[in-house]
């Protein structure tokens, strides 16, 4: 696991828990820590610190369940977050850290606290270095705009022209993902942008109402398709179990096994989308049913392998 990664993780957690969590709770959580018990100290401290040097305010409170009470951690959504957007923790955690640390080729930093977050934090370079710049090369750069600004995007796509109200940008494992409200399905649908065909033709601003924020609807993105729904079982183990909890609701979740792993039902009508969630855990998730999924996505591995 890498830093970035980590750092996303323990935003994530902090942000969901009702109550303060202590390090080893933390670290069972998250992951991708050091076993031993210095080196995991070490790298938590720093952890911790990189977060506030990006204007986290990480509470620190006594947790009494335990004899005697040790320090706990958590972020305040409120505190953190101001006027709540209707983020997911994970949402949240990934956008702070994101537009912190990772720069954007065309479009300005201070646009990303009209989705939400913590406004006039300083991310100067020499105070927070960037640990990586994502390309808005094809429509990104369009479709940002059309987000922030309430523009109507149209575009072709499976061959079929699309209006779309678009509601959020995100990047996640390699690409960029469009979603918001589709006037040529009447329904809700998110779009990868590298397969988009051709151009994207953008309106004029306030072209539409903004709507509610649907919080996990839009990332749930293997429920938006139009094809006919498929239960999925999918494996995921104990390291990852935490992490996929956070874009998860309790009632995907069939057992979670003595060691604790996880195994959820999931209804997927965008296969791509499905297949892109269970490989972003990378060998940490298994579908095991229906068998013609698990066939369909193992196949399209050995494909690109």
């Amino acid at each position: 696991m890498n830093k970035l990664e980590r750092l996303l993780k323990l935003l994530a957690v902090l942000l969901d828990t009702e109550r303060p969590l202590t390090a080893e709770e933390l670290r069972g959580r998250i992951g991708g820590y050091p076993e031993a018990q210095a080196s995991f100290r070490r790298t938590f401290e720093r952890d911790k610190d990189d977060l506030r040097s990006l204007g986290i305010p990480i509470r620190v409170e006594p947790v009494r369940t335990v004899e005697p009470p040790i320090d706990g951690y958590r972020v305040d959504r409120e505190e953190y977050a101001g006027a709540d957007p209707g983020l997911e923790p994970d949402e949240l955690a990934a956008l702070h850290v994101a537009s912190a640390l990772v720069r954007l080729d065309s479009v300005g930093d201070e646009a990303f606290w009209k989705l939400g977050g913590v406004e006039g934090v300083d991310t100067d370079a020499e105070q927070v270095s960037a640990v990586a710049t994502l390309s808005t090369e094809g429509s990104a750069g369009e479709l940002h705009h059309a987000v922030t600004e309430r523009r109507l995007a149209t575009f072709m796509y499976g061959d079929v022209e699309r209006v779309l109200e678009p509601a959020r940008l995100s990047f996640a494992r390699g690409h960029w993902y469009v979603a918001g409200f589709d006037r040529t399905r009447d329904a809700d649908r998110v779009f990868r942008v590298d397969r988009i065909e051709g151009s994207v033709e953008v309106g004029p601003p306030d072209a539409f109402a903004a709507r509610e924020a649907r919080g996990p609807v839009l990332t749930r993105t293997w429920e938006i398709g139009d094809t006919t729904p498929v239960a999925a079982t999918v494996l995921i183990d104990p390291e990852h179990a935490a992490w996929a909890r956070a874009g998860l609701a309790a009632e995907d979740v069939l057992e979670t096994t003595q060691d604790g792993a996880l195994v959820v039902r999931l209804e997927v009508s965008n296969e791509d989308a499905f297949r892109d969630w269970v490989l972003g855990f990378g060998g940490g998730a298994e579908v095991l049913d229906p068998r013609e999924l698990r066939r369909a996505i193992r196949e399209w591995v050995e494909a690109i392998g």
